[in-house]
Parts: structure tokens; sequence; C-alpha cells
């Protein structure tokens, strides 16, 4: 390396401040990562059969972010050491940036799932939205990696143009794509779903704005210390936006269109749906003759064939009080 280089972004010279800052910003954006995962593992029942798949996606992705953001930190931690009043970099502290486009590689598809899953496309054209929306978010995302890391390690200006332009294509398809399945949707659900749906959409993909931005950067003005600040709090930041607010957003989305489906008799859920502290539907159980075997074993197996013999899925109130006596 040419010593009149400018050192390549994550081996930066960082003051205590800024170092504390990335610090603060990672710890930060994994803490709320993790919340994240058990709000998503605790509240996937709340939602139908038929947008679970939402919820699944949404906790794979938490899961995977959480770990990501344990080793960013773990990378962080030891790739600097404190000499006279500031923290030097060692060649640990580049593995900081490849754990996060490792993180992105897996969790900006599921993402593209998390949204797919609650709108109205179905069938073989949502099969096919799906694969190719997954595919295009994992390249968008190994294509920036080649310009932002690998060739001449993040600092030829060149590469950088020409797979940032690369990934901006798969970048591209993905917003015409989201949007295209979004507003197909729109129609299909009430008022009060379509507006979360557009919400979520439009959280998703401003914070998909962010990345291209930070990693534009190299291209017009070397990295400073503060620079490189900046980067690693605006990527924590973007993370947490793009996952936790949108998955919230989304999981909203799925509990309305679920309490539709009820509404409308077109779907059962065993339990009330609640969204922001307003009641949406009333639980409702299945048909007796399409009852589940476990379903029944929550009901007592000693009542199950009572159930199945009787025309309605659970007695009445008058009844029970008529059978106790």
């Amino acid at each position: 390396m040419d010593p009149t280089d400018p050192p390549v972004p994550e081996l930066q010279t960082m003051p205590l401040g800024l170092y504390d800052v990335v610090q603060f910003a990672i710890l930060g954006a994994g803490f709320a990562l993790l919340a994240y995962f058990l709000y998503s593992l605790t509240s996937r029942d709340e939602v139908s059969a038929r947008y679970r798949p939402s919820s699944y996606a949404a906790l794979c992705l938490a899961a995977v972010a959480t770990v990501a953001y344990l080793l960013l930190y773990l990378d962080w931690d030891s790739g600097f050491r404190l000499e006279d009043g500031v923290y030097v970099p060692n060649e640990e502290a580049r593995t900081t940036e490849g754990t996060r486009y490792i993180d992105w590689s897996i969790t900006v598809p599921l993402l593209t799932v998390e949204l797919l899953a609650v709108c109205s496309v179905t069938g073989a054209a949502a099969r096919r939205l799906r694969s190719s929306t997954m595919a295009a978010a994992f390249l968008m995302i190994v294509t920036g990696y080649l310009g932002a890391q690998v060739l001449d390690q993040g600092r030829d200006r060149l590469a950088l143009v020409v797979w940032g332009l690369i990934s901006t294509a798969f970048f591209a398809y993905l917003y015409v794509a989201l949007i295209g399945a979004v507003r197909r949707s729109l129609p299909t659900m009430g008022p009060e779903a379509a507006v979360s749906l557009r919400n979520a959409t439009i959280v998703l993909l401003s914070s998909f704005g962010v990345y291209p931005l930070v990693y534009a950067v190299p291209v017009f003005a070397d990295v400073t210390p503060a620079w490189f600040t900046a980067m690693q709090v605006g990527y924590s930041a973007a993370d947490v936006v793009a996952k936790i607010g949108f998955g919230v957003l989304v999981h909203k989305v799925a509990k309305l269109r679920t309490a539709e489906d009820v509404v409308a008799g077109v779907d059962t859920h065993p339990e009330p749906v609640w969204s922001s502290n307003a009641h949406k539907s009333d639980g409702v159980l299945p048909e007796v003759g399409r009852i589940a075997p476990a379903l029944l074993d929550r009901l007592g197996t000693s009542r199950g064939p009572e159930l199945l013999r009787r025309p309605d899925a659970a007695p009445s109130a008058a009844g029970r009080r008529r059978e106790d006596t």
C-alpha cells in the first residue's frame, strides 16, 4: 500500500469521543434488535395463518441482525487499542463493515418476504415476485460489497462507481416491484390496514435510501474519522428503522387484515384481535368438523367427542349452566 494513500474507511485512528459514539450506536442498535426479536417471538400468534409468514420472516431477520450486531460489537471492541489518548485500529477493525454486509445479505431479502406476506398477491405470481425480489435484494448487497470492500479494499473510486451503479440497478428493481405489489394490494383491504401498509412501505424504501448515500461518501471525499463515525451511526440508525420500525408497522397490517378476514367470515382466529387498544374482531373458532386434534387437546379430551357430535364449536353460557345442573 502506498503510504500516501488514504486509509481504508474502517482503519481510521479514532479520537476517544468518536470511538465512544460508534460504540454507543452499535450497542443501542443491537439491544433494540434483541428487544424486537423478543417482541416478534411473543407476538407471532396474534395474526392468522394467512399472514403468519410475515411474522416468521421478522423473527428470522431479528435473530440474524441481533447476532450480527453482537459480532460487530466484538469486532469494534477488539479492533482498536488505546494509545496516547486515541484508538489505533488493527486488522480486526477491518471486519466491521464485512459483518454488516453479511447481515444485510440475509436480512434485506427477508424484509421483502415480510412485506409481500401481507400483500394480496397470491399463487404463482406471489412465488415469482418473492423469488425475484429476494434475488434482487441479495445481488444488490453483494455487488455493493464488491465495490466497498473487495476491490482495492474499498479505496478504488472507479470500482465504487461501477459496482455502485450495478447495485443501484437491483435497487431500482426492488422499488418498482415492491411498490407495484403494494399498489395492487391497497384496494383489497380496509382503509386502516391500507394506511399502515403504505406507511410501512414508505419507511422501508426511505431507509433503503440511506445505504447508497453512505456508500457514496468515499467516491466524493476521503473518509475521515468524523465521516466514518457518521457512516457507522447512519448504518445503525437505518438498520433500526428498516428492521424494527418497518416490522412493527407490517405486524399491525397483519393484525388488521386478520381482523378483516374474521369479520368477513372468510377466516377464523381463536383470539380477539386488538390494535392500538381498539377492538377489531372477536375470537372465532373453526367449524367443528375441521377442528384440528391439537385444538381438541387444548379444549380438553373429555369434551372432544361431545364437541364433534354438536353442530356448534362450543356450548353457550346458558348451555353450560344447564349441563352443570
